[in-house]
């Protein structure tokens, strides 16, 4: 069946409809877009995608809303917005759409609804204060969108259609970019993992590029693995790998010696040709060569060992 027409409430708007819309248009592109609560528009009918409209939720139907009670809920019991409803519907041919291999779809699916998509619902139904973000509950994604809504005394005619459809291209960028970077972290992991299997008991991974490489180390259960090495852009670059993600803390810290120091100075307090930086936090080292760069892993291994 062919989708003419993407149906959702008129007036002010929230983040809800505006994702759920950035997801439709991927999807239905040559589908026109209609703001109204004209009620023969947003009852069910061949052609129409219906959402955060409606008082009805029936997804064979293809109407979206959550409104209504009962209103649609997780398995968890908690609570749908629209976005929610139409990512569990549209959210893995959108994946598709963007090029995410099909291996990937259902992890890539599930942690975007996790991260993403479910605090929005929440928020959207009252059942999420913005202010548990503290001070930067004014940051929030649905705080942000709900700044592009037009001000109280704008009382141009389209003056929210307007808006609507001039935060629609901010409201993709965001979920493009979460979702292609959770790709990607997918994609790293292969990697990772990989690199993991040809290292065997080195203590020293060695990666191809930079990349996100904490998760496949634990999910391999590499824990003797203390230092990360690899290219960077002319350079390479010596890391630790944190003990978790939100702490600094890492398995083993760069030799105290090094601390703060660049080019002749780090290569005397090191001894190895090409060193050329060291952050104070001893978490990141540079090296001009992969030469120095692993043997200046090699160094900081027998320190952390000793």
């Amino acid at each position: 069946m062919t989708i003419t027409h993407l149906v959702t409430h008129s007036g002010g708007f929230h983040a809800d409809e505006l994702l759920s819309t950035v997801i439709l248009q991927r999807l239905f592109p040559q589908a026109e877009l209609l703001r109204t609560r004209d009620r023969d528009w947003t009852t069910p009918a061949p052609g129409k995608i219906i959402y955060d409209v409606g008082r009805v939720f029936d997804a064979e139907a293809q109407i979206f809303d959550h409104h209504q009670r009962p209103n649609p809920l997780r398995e968890d019991g908690q609570p749908y917005s629209s976005f929610g409803l139409i990512w569990a519907q549209y959210g893995r041919d959108y994946l598709r759409a963007l090029d995410v291999p099909e291996v990937d779809i259902e992890d890539v699916h599930a942690s975007f609804d996790k991260s993403f998509v479910v605090p929005v619902d929440l928020v959207d139904n009252g059942a999420l204060a913005p202010a548990t973000a503290g001070q930067l509950a004014s940051l929030t994604l649905p705080a942000l969108l709900g700044t592009l809504k037009p001000v109280f005394d704008n009382n141009d005619a389209g003056a929210d259609d307007a808006g609507f459809v001039a935060a629609l291209p901010i409201a993709r960028a965001f979920i493009e970019g979460s979702i292609n970077g959770k790709a990607a972290k997918r994609r790293a992991h292969a990697m990772v993992t990989k690199a993991i299997e040809e290292a065997g008991p080195n203590r020293v991974l060695e990666l191809p590029m930079g990349m996100p490489f904490r998760a496949a180390i634990e999910d391999a259960g590499a824990d003797h693995m203390l230092f990360v090495v690899n290219p960077r852009d002319s350079d390479w670059a010596i890391g630790g790998i944190r003990i978790q993600g939100d702490s600094f803390e890492q398995r083993a810290d760069l030799p105290k010696a090094w601390a703060g120091l660049t080019d002749g100075e780090l290569e005397e307090a090191c001894g190895v040709k090409g060193a050329k930086f060291c952050h104070n936090g001893l978490f990141i080292a540079v090296a001009e060569t992969r030469e120095a760069a692993l043997e200046m892993a090699r160094l900081a291994v027998a320190e952390a060992e000793a």
